[in-house]
Formats: C-alpha cells, sequence, structure tokens
C-alpha cells in the first residue's frame, strides 16, 4: 500500500467519521423529517465508505449475495445514501409548495 492509498483511506474515514457525528448530534436536536432524512443519508455514505475500505482490504465478506458479479452491498450502499437525499429533498419541496 503506497502513501496515496493511505491518506485517501485516512481522509475518508476521517471526513467520513466527523460528519457522522455532528449529522448525529444534529439529529438529537431536531425532529425535522427531512433533516433525518439527511442525518441518515450521511450516517449511510459513512457505512458505505467504511465497506468500500473493507472491500479495499479485502474483508468485505461481500460475496455471498450477488446480483451478476457485483457484491449486492456495492450496489445498495450508494442507492441508499441517495436515496435518502433524494426523499428529504422532495420532503422539502412539498413543505415549500404546500404554504
Amino acid at each position: 500500500m503506497d502513501t496515496g492509498q493511505i491518506v485517501y483511506i485516512t481522509s475518508r474515514l476521517v471526513l467520513g467519521a466527523l460528519a457522522s457525528f455532528f449529522a448525529i448530534m444534529l439529529w438529537s436536536k431536531t425532529r425535522d423529517v427531512a433533516w433525518m432524512l439527511i442525518v441518515i443519508g450521511t450516517v449511510a455514505a459513512y457505512i458505505e465508505t467504511v465497506y468500500s475500505i473493507l472491500d479495499i482490504f479485502g474483508v468485505s465478506g461481500g460475496d455471498r449475495f450477488l446480483i451478476g458479479s457485483v457484491p449486492a452491498a456495492a450496489i445498495i450502499l450508494p442507492c441508499l445514501r441517495t436515496t435518502f437525499f433524494i426523499i428529504a429533498f422532495i420532503v422539502m419541496v412539498f413543505r415549500k409548495y404546500r404554504r
């Protein structure tokens, strides 16, 4: 493993952990559905980051459930994050146009 990969992995883990930490802190202070969905999307993004790094090291164990030749987790995790963000934005749009 070269220096570039170490910097890549470390930066993704540290920044994702910070984003998730502050998102969870926000979650405890708000009861707004849209913001809660953004928080869940942020935590899902960190889960995806951890999974992808485990996959780099060969520890992911995602070979059990395959969709074609691709592990299901590699497809579901990025889509899960984006889905939560889409739902949060839809809630915000409906709230804005309802007034």
